[in-house]
């Protein structure tokens, strides 16, 4: 290899990393009312975040619910499915990204509600909450706690 072709290669790399990284932003499919106004704000949080968001706009998202196993618990405004993880709630989009490189045996993430500071429910209130993991039997254990403010 000439110097001047190790030279191009090395200019080129970063492109290509770059291009990767486009190209494998994840794909998160979300089902939620017409009229919820914090869903729609949480789509912009995790596309702010890299991820890909499909939406779709349906009567009820309890059939979703159901579909991807998420127990009645658990239950929030909004359902996604990312990579087969459900998504239930306004998960933080950091929370997700966690979920796909440890790839858990797990159904999915959970915010039970609609809690005040969570991503989408943004105010001047802050409460805590707690991300839930969830699995198949509908067992659930804290996966990551934010304090209140």
């Amino acid at each position: 290899m000439t110097r001047k072709t190790f030279l191009r290669a090395l200019t080129a790399a970063p492109a290509l990393v770059a291009v990767r990284a486009l190209a494998a932003a994840p794909k998160i499919q979300v089902y939620k009312t017409p009229t919820c106004g914090c869903c729609a704000q949480w789509v912009k949080h995790l596309q702010a975040n890299g991820f890909e968001v499909s939406v779709k706009e349906v009567p009820d998202t309890g059939e979703y619910r159901r579909q991807f196993g998420v127990p009645e618990k658990l239950l929030s405004c909004h359902t996604g499915v990312v990579e087969g993880y459900a998504l239930e709630g306004h998960v933080p989009a950091a929370e997700i990204q966690r979920l796909l490189k440890e790839r858990p045996k797990a159904k999915g993430l959970s915010v039970p509600g609609m809690p005040m500071g969570s991503p989408g429910m943004e105010g001047p209130v802050s409460q805590a909450y707690s991300v839930m993991l969830f699995d198949a039997e509908g067992h659930a254990s804290v996966y990551k706690s934010y304090p209140g403010k």
